[in-house]
């Protein structure tokens, strides 16, 4: 086992782990000043690589989603207006973008549907292999983006790639569990599932002043969704042991009460300590314990990112919950890697909760945890759900057998990168590339006789750049981050508030329910089965596997 992960103890089984990366996804910018900053991704894949953990898992590249793929949950119009706007064309579309909520929160980018499409295609094949039993664990640090509404952007989030992979799971699974730990509220995906029992939504979030405005207590959803939405509003500066006092009794509760069998976990890193947009005080390790404690349940588990504004905090904390899905804990000490300079001044992994005062007093969750246990006893356990025939899609094949081309290739012929990326590294398993300094093993020749003695192999792939980790030169070149001129989660409240007039915040105190929620969008599912536009809209994939490119230092901003 290399130096820089440690095996986790009581790890009953170890877990088949699919990481899903783009390395055009780092290319993408938001625009100056705005916070949301795609290349928080490659940070965090560079730290994932640098590791070691493509060891231990299957690395790929999805194939991007398509327009039609998009529309199984967003409406045509909205998804054709993505594909179509650019910054060139934008004084084309005036009337659009207010219609649809793009430009401030939201702005026009170059390569914006690109960037959609990437982030939907790595949650949906993530779903998808889940669903097939390719993997246990799927990870797409790039999706999460859970604000996107069917026919409208909002709090950065464009296309809702969560909403899209639950619809995938759907197909194969009779009740899903999403549960939410950014620190905004996840109000698309609530939303989208408010009307159903197929799909329990579970959001633990600031509430109060604070972007999107909903995620309320009595927010429990309607019709057959009554009590299959529960949300826990916090205050202000919670630390790891109050969020572990209220997620683990909760998120137990949900299991044995709703039993899905799958679940999907949006890790936002924006409820950490000194994230820019955030107002929580969780510290890696509290954040991660949420990853671990979902884990230990041994469900199909589809872990996607969101939120998360302090970069250097954000890949620390993804890369080490991809290090805890695939049984590893991660060393402290960063090992070099591109971006290692915005892990000074100490370069350690950890990142540490503040002095922040805790606002969440235990007298108020205690309440509030009682009012959600509350909710759930009215479920009666899980409810039964008449599955149909399973229609057959273009991706069933291709997941019955991704390596059917494999005997084709000659045995004198090099196999496909695909190929290689999806061998998992066996513990104790020892190469002459990577395991330099391991278990006792070093580099002996003499540096001063370089011309007479031989080099290792991997000394020479070092000096001949050919054992790089990480990706490309970054494009971020804005300056040092200022105003965000109302790009930043605002009280701008896109979704539309309960029904019942005169609605006022619930006091904690007096522990009414009530039928008032968000107006929910077009059912996404009836009768028990999931609706589809027609029978080829599931996720679709090439196989085409991440090729890690040269790691040379670069500056982004940071």
């Amino acid at each position: 086992m290399s130096q820089n992960m440690v095996p986790l103890d009581g790890e009953s089984q170890k877990k088949r782990v699919c990481y899903f990366f783009d390395s055009d996804i780092g290319g993408f910018h938001y625009g100056p000043g705005h916070p949301m900053k795609p290349t928080r991704i490659r940070m965090c894949h560079s730290l994932v690589m640098n590791y070691g953990l493509y060891k231990k898992m299957e690395i790929f590249r999805a194939k991007p989603a398509t327009k039609r793929e998009m529309t199984q949950f967003h409406s045509d119009e909205y998804v054709e207006f993505l594909s179509r706007i650019t910054p060139s064309n934008m004084n084309s579309y005036i009337k659009e973008q207010h219609k649809y909520n793009v430009g401030d929160d939201c702005p026009v980018f170059d390569g914006l549907f690109d960037y959609c499409s990437i982030s939907a295609g790595g949650s949906m094949e993530g779903a998808a292999r889940l669903s097939r039993d390719k993997c246990d664990i799927a990870v797409n640090w790039a999706g999460g983006l859970h604000h996107a509404k069917k026919s409208e952007a909002s709090g950065f989030c464009y296309v809702n790639d969560i909403v899209l992979g639950i619809l995938e799971l759907l197909r194969y699974h009779t009740r899903v569990l999403y549960i939410d730990i950014d620190v905004h509220h996840g109000d698309g995906v609530e939303e989208a599932f408010y009307t159903t029992d197929r799909v329990m939504t579970v959001s633990f979030h600031k509430y109060g002043e604070y972007f999107p405005g909903t995620g309320e207590l009595r927010d429990i959803g309607i019709g057959k969704g009554k009590y299959y939405s529960l949300n826990f509003p916090l205050r202000d500066g919670i630390s790891d042991e109050n969020y572990k006092s209220v997620f683990e009794p909760v998120i137990r509760e949900v299991m044995e009460s709703y039993d899905p069998s799958a679940i999907v976990l949006q890790c936002g890193t924006d409820s950490l300590s000194g994230d820019k947009l955030g107002c929580l005080n969780l510290s890696m390790r509290g954040h991660a314990n949420c990853v671990k404690f979902v884990k230990s349940f041994n469900k199909p588990l589809l872990l996607l990112g969101g939120g998360g504004y302090t970069m250097r905090n954000v890949s620390r904390a993804w890369a080490y919950e991809t290090g805890l899905a695939a049984g590893v804990e991660l060393a402290p000490e960063i090992p070099v890697n591109e971006y290692y300079e915005y892990f000074g001044p100490d370069y350690e992994l950890d990142v540490r909760s503040s002095n922040t005062e805790d606002m969440n007093t235990p007298e108020y969750l205690e309440r509030v945890k009682n009012i959600v246990l509350d909710n759930l006893r009215h479920l009666g356990g899980p409810p039964g759900i008449h599955m149909t025939d399973i229609p057959k899609m273009p991706i069933d094949d291709e997941m019955d057998d991704p390596d059917r081309d494999e005997d084709l290739i000659p045995p004198d012929v090099r196999r496909h990168r695909r190929l290689l990326d999806s061998r998992i590294q066996a513990d104790g398993e020892l190469s002459d590339s990577d395991d330099e300094g391991e278990g006792g093993r070093r580099d002996h020749a003499q540096h001063r006789d370089r011309d007479s003695e031989p080099r290792s192999r991997s000394s020479e792939a070092d000096i001949a750049g050919g054992r790089r980790f990480g990706i490309g030169v970054g494009i971020l070149s804005s300056g040092a981050a200022g105003s965000t001129h109302g790009a930043g989660p605002s009280g701008h409240t896109t979704m539309v508030r309960p029904v019942l007039s005169g609605h006022l915040p619930m006091e904690v105190d007096t522990p009414t329910t009530t039928e008032s929620g968000p107006t929910p969008i077009e059912p996404v599912v009836a009768n028990g089965t999931t609706e589809h536009h027609s029978g080829d809209k599931s996720p679709k994939t090439n196989g085409t596997v991440v090729v890690v490119a040269d790691a040379t230092a670069t500056s982004v901003e940071s």
